[in-house]
């Protein structure tokens, strides 16, 4: 395998930090309390091509951020431990392609389960990081199941789901 020269792919390698200092164990390891209240994280765990308006520090996903995703199980696997975090964080689970809530998600009172908010760009971002790092299954199962649960009450927004519709596509 060669090696690529980029933040990106050395942070998710577990050989450097983020700009803070924090490697990627380290924020695999925080609490939900620190998830929620953090907004500098989500753009090295699920990079895309855009520099989101939180982080401005992030790496950006490059095409040969691109390439590499695509021939290293390693970088995709971390992903999915990536995604797996965070889907404890909203509330989910997921065994291999099958992402559902969990038995205590409470549908009236969970952090993403409203009209709005920054998790709902979050949940965006997972979504077309996923397809963009060469994970298109796992971008769509995680696509399907929070359309399913957010509008399954009527909580999520009809402009939210829109966005996680087409978040693959941008």
């Amino acid at each position: 395998m060669s090696q690529v020269n980029s933040p990106l792919v050395h942070f998710y390698r577990g050989e450097s930090p983020d700009h803070k200092g924090r490697d990627i164990e380290a924020i695999w390891a925080m609490s939900p309390f620190w998830l929620e209240h953090t907004h500098d994280y989500i753009q090295w765990l699920f990079p895309i091509p855009e520099a989101g308006r939180f982080n401005g520090f992030a790496p950006l996903l490059g095409e040969k951020e691109r390439a590499t995703f695509a021939t290293d199980e390693t970088l995709r696997a971390n992903q999915r431990r990536s995604l797996d975090v965070m889907l404890a964080f909203f509330g989910l689970t997921r065994r291999e392609l099958v992402i559902e809530a969990l038995p205590e998600l409470n549908m009236r009172e969970h952090i993403w389960l409203k009209r709005g908010g920054h998790n709902h760009l979050r949940i965006s971002r997972i979504i077309r990081s996923l397809h963009l790092c060469h994970q298109p299954s796992l971008a769509q199962a995680f696509q399907s199941a929070v359309i399913k649960i957010g509008t399954e009450q009527g909580i999520v927004s009809d402009t939210s789901v829109q966005y996680w519709a087409g978040a693959h596509e941008a």
